[in-house]
């Protein structure tokens, strides 16, 4: 399930994520947060993290300047 469309706009699971850690979060919380399956929440943050819209400081992850401007586009 990609989050980042080939144009660079988020999609609907992207952006749900990626607002879910507004705030430093672990995955487990986006999880509960998003009710999003767990190993989907891992992926997405991945493709996040390559894409430069969030960052990860001792195991908790938010979203960066560039995320939070995906956010607002």
């Amino acid at each position: 399930m990609a989050c980042v469309n080939p144009d660079g706009t988020l999609t609907r699971p992207g952006r749900r994520v990626l607002a879910a850690m507004l705030e430093p979060r672990r995955p487990e919380e986006v999880a509960a947060a998003t009710e999003i399956a767990l190993f989907r929440i891992r992926s997405i943050i991945r493709e996040l993290m390559e894409a430069g819209m969030v960052a990860e400081a001792d195991g908790l992850y938010m979203a960066t300047a560039t995320g939070r401007e995906k956010l607002e586009a």
